[in-house]
């Protein structure tokens, strides 16, 4: 049985389209990751999915309604969440576990997400990583089948933010079916067993992160900085071409870089700089859209404490 599935998904906020037309299905077990940048239509998405809001189309959990299916089964935590800042992180997991007849542990939880050392701290003065994670528990406390993630690393540093992956992979090695919304290409890459491509609220693609890669990402590159003559190209057994900066050789892969440098070596040449680059989802999304999905000086290495938080949604 398929754990989600959404068949020409709209929404529209007065004149602007947030959804037009999305269908995609998710397996259960399966580890499905929306990508687009902020405004894509991810959270819109979301949140039809989980039926808290209204959209055309429709839409099924488990077989059923969203506002029908049985809660105990699905943990969500959304992008926008702020919880009471005056309980600790402890009294929080415990209060949303609360709300569910089978829980599981909640020191175990917190240990889960990295937050057993500071379970006793408010929430308020935790750091913003932090109270991401602390987020992130409460939507495991009931320990679901389905687990809807919006941004779940948003404002976590990147250690931490490693940290959950591998927590992630480890709920996923046991069949918990996870989809997660992001714009960390790393991240989708590593953790989706398939990857869909929204922009400007329709899906444009949706296939394994590396089948993506290999039918829309382009050439890798080999780029070689410094003087080189024109004849250097024609020696080479890859297709190549100098530039006013050097050398670019296409579809060189990793192994045979020591052969072009060797072939460089016989004919003379010396270089600054060698540099090798392949393709990945971000030069995916680039091509199928002609929008970069991660803003400028957003990266992996984002401050801890850069999380803003939001609007009060409850998982």
């Amino acid at each position: 049985m398929d754990a989600l599935v959404a068949e020409d998904v709209s929404r529209r906020y007065d004149e602007t389209v947030a959804l037009d037309g999305v269908s995609l299905s998710v397996d259960e077990g399966e580890v499905f990751a929306l990508v687009g940048p902020n405004g894509a239509g991810k959270t819109t998405l979301v949140r039809a999915l989980t039926g808290t809001t209204d959209a055309k189309g429709s839409v099924a959990v488990f077989g059923q309604p969203p506002e029908t299916v049985d809660r105990e089964r699905i943990g969500l935590l959304p992008q926008d969440f702020t919880p009471a800042e005056r309980l600790t992180a402890r009294e929080l997991v415990e209060y949303y576990g609360g709300l569910y007849d089978d829980t599981r542990g909640t020191d175990a939880v917190l240990a889960d997400v990295g937050m057993d050392e500071d379970a006793d701290t408010y929430y308020e003065n935790l750091s913003g990583g932090q109270q991401r994670r602390t987020c992130v528990a409460t939507a495991l406390v009931n320990d679901p089948d389905l687990l809807v993630l919006d941004e779940p690393t948003t404002g976590i540093d990147p250690a931490g933010r490693r940290a959950l992956w591998r927590l992630l992979e480890t709920l996923a090695a046991g069949g918990t079916t996870i989809f997660l919304t992001t714009h960390y290409m790393e991240e989708a890459e590593r953790l989706a067993d398939r990857v869909g491509l929204l922009a400007d609220g329709q899906l444009v693609a949706v296939d394994s992160p590396g089948a993506l890669v290999e039918t829309h990402g382009g050439e890798s590159l080999l780029r070689i900085e410094g003087d080189i003559g024109d004849g250097v190209a024609e020696q080479l057994a890859y297709p190549a071409e100098v530039t006013a900066r050097g050398l670019t050789v296409r579809n060189v892969p990793p192994e045979a870089i020591g052969g072009v440098v060797e072939t460089l070596s016989a004919a003379g040449v010396t270089y600054e700089s060698l540099t090798w680059t392949e393709p990945d989802l971000e030069d995916v999304y680039l091509e199928l859209t002609g929008q970069a999905v991660t803003a400028s000086g957003d990266s992996l290495g984002d401050g801890e404490d850069s999380l803003a938080a939001g609007g009060e949604v409850s998982p």
